[in-house]
């Protein structure tokens, strides 16, 4: 009963976050715009099945054939949802599991932040509001951004972590920064090229408050952790077709917020659209534009009694400011000028941050409330507190349900034609740009290796590799249907052999008779480099662990 006692406010916390997810809870499941959740779970645990870590290739998308998705697409959440699934869990429970565990986190991490400057009261607020902003919902029940949701939980640790190293110089602090800025990275590789100014800002701000240079090593280790993903997302995305989301239907000139729809839009399951009448809602929420904002006011008032709180209000405030102008069109130059914004594609990505620092700034309106004389009343006080807390759940509770729910099973998402034929068109960027793509279910390789006067004998693939002996009556070619990418090696007869790449994979010359044609997945020095970052990144904290306890 104590530790109840001593921790009603993080139970309550944790009440109200699962009505959040309540939805989770319903049997079968329900669809969103990226309706492949549960089948790359499926295809990461096959991967990790079939001995490849860390994974980059995946068996059954790519039209049956393959493709290099966790290469490029952020990986964590799935590398989570495929621990889930092999340690019992089938690919559609893993995936709740997977979702679900963001959310509820999202508002303990945020909890951790504010607390720190607003009291438990304060935090507890701030958390409430940040998971049940509508942007979050947008992200769970409309659009299926899992990464982003997951950028929700990361980003309140990075900047918790940045200012109890600050105060502390607890290197524990270093690690639970290092690796929430790496986790964030490979969460949502995006959602960190938005955030890492501000968090940069942030980290030079407490240095130059006190010089202390190991502050820096919070975003650098974090960069290193998360080497083995974005060194070679950023380097090989030249042999997929990965370019191709930029411009066209993803143009950011076509997706800036109306102003309006900050403040009321309606809730819908659509897409983003040119102009101002959308198929899905942008706001940002009523409550958070007045929680968000109201505390300004009371730090200028009380600025000299307290001016570490002002600043920290003034400079959030800032933030948010900053991160609603780049939604708006008003913002247009700024997109223009900085040319690797056009990665976004959406400016209302920048939603996110908006409901970071207006959930946090919400926690501060307690704070100060509190200070009044005539709030001393404790009974008065948690009235207050309980009228503002249950605030954020009545107005948008109803937003986080999905259209409608499905009554699918694992084994729907999981069906080998649901795999390589309706899945992997949804998401087929990930492909050579030279591919010829079937047209129709019908049109999809089904034999792995093809061409004239042969016979296979013997054929084995799984996930990093293919194995087959093959009878020919006369030297001639064969097409192996991989779709080309540099960490595939090709043999025959057991010596590396030269190919031709092809609209449908690799052609490769096999002598007359009997052959043996192997293909192995054998990571290019491109990701070999990139691991050995990573490594290092990992050997560092140990290493500053081990240091830091032995100077204790």
């Amino acid at each position: 009963m104590k530790i109840l006692r001593n921790n009603y406010l993080l139970i309550i916390l944790l009440g109200i976050s699962l009505i959040a997810i309540f939805p989770f809870f319903h049997s079968g499941f329900f669809s969103f715009h990226d309706d492949t959740q549960v089948q790359r779970v499926f295809e990461m645990r096959v991967a990790l099945l079939d001995g490849s870590f860390p994974v980059r290739w995946v068996r059954d998308l790519g039209y049956g054939l393959g493709y290099p998705i966790f290469n490029f697409y952020a990986p964590l959440p799935y590398y989570i949802g495929a621990f889930l699934s092999l340690v019992g869990l089938d690919a559609l429970l893993a995936t709740k599991v997977m979702i679900s565990m963001a959310v509820v986190g999202s508002a303990f991490s945020m909890y951790l932040l504010a607390k720190e400057f607003w009291g438990k009261l304060g935090g507890v607020l701030s958390a409430v509001m940040y998971v049940f902003a509508p942007y979050l919902a947008l992200n769970i029940y409309v659009r299926g951004a899992i990464g982003e949701v997951y950028a929700f939980f990361f980003t309140p640790l990075i900047f918790f972590s940045l200012w109890k190293y600050h105060k502390s110089r607890n290197f524990i602090y270093i690690v639970l920064g290092a690796l929430s800025f790496g986790g964030l990275i490979i969460s949502h590789n995006l959602s960190a090229m938005m955030l890492s100014p501000f968090i940069f800002i942030i980290t030079i701000l407490l240095f130059i408050y006190k010089r202390n240079y190991l502050i820096f090593a919070i975003p650098f280790l974090g960069i290193l952790l998360s080497a083995f993903y974005s060194v070679p997302a950023l380097v090989e995305m030249k042999y997929t077709n990965v370019l191709s989301i930029i411009g066209g239907g993803s143009d950011f000139r076509d997706h800036f917020i109306c102003p309006f729809q900050l403040w009321s839009s309606p809730w819908m399951f659509g897409g983003s659209a040119p102009g101002c009448l959308d198929g899905m809602s942008f706001r940002l929420g009523k409550l958070h534009f007045v929680l968000g904002f109201i505390p300004i006011f009371f730090a200028a008032l009380y600025y000299k009694k307290d001016k570490l709180k002002s600043i920290v209000v003034f400079l959030t405030t800032l933030f948010l400011l900053l991160s609603i102008f780049l939604t708006l069109e008003w913002s247009r130059f700024i997109w223009e000028f900085l040319s690797f914004m056009e990665f976004f594609q959406f400016p209302w990505r920048f939603l996110l941050a908006a409901s970071l620092y207006s959930s946090f700034l919400s926690g501060a309106v307690i704070y100060y409330f509190l200070k009044f004389k005539f709030i001393k009343n404790n009974k008065l006080q948690y009235l207050i507190f309980t009228i503002i807390l249950i605030s954020p759940v009545i107005l948008y509770s109803k937003l986080f349900t999905p259209q409608e729910f499905l009554p699918r099973t694992a084994d729907y998402y999981i069906d080998e034609k649901y795999l390589t034929w309706d899945t992997s068109r949804i998401s087929d960027e990930y492909m050579p740009p030279n591919f010829k793509k079937p047209e129709t279910a019908e049109e999809i390789i089904r034999d792995k290796i093809s061409g004239e006067n042969i016979e296979v004998k013997e054929f084995t693939q799984n996930t990093n590799m293919l194995y087959a002996v093959i009878s020919s009556t006369t030297g001639t070619d064969i097409n192996v249907h991989i779709p080309y990418f540099p960490a595939w090696r090709f043999y025959v007869n057991n010596k590396i052999s030269s190919f031709k790449i092809t609209d449908s994979g690799v052609l490769l010359t096999i002598p007359k008779g009997e052959s043996i044609i192997e293909a192995r997945f054998e990571e290019t020095n491109v990701e070999k480099t990139a691991n050995l970052l990573t490594l290092s990144g990992v050997l560092l904290l140990f290493a500053g662990i081990i240091y830091y306890k032995r100077k204790k």
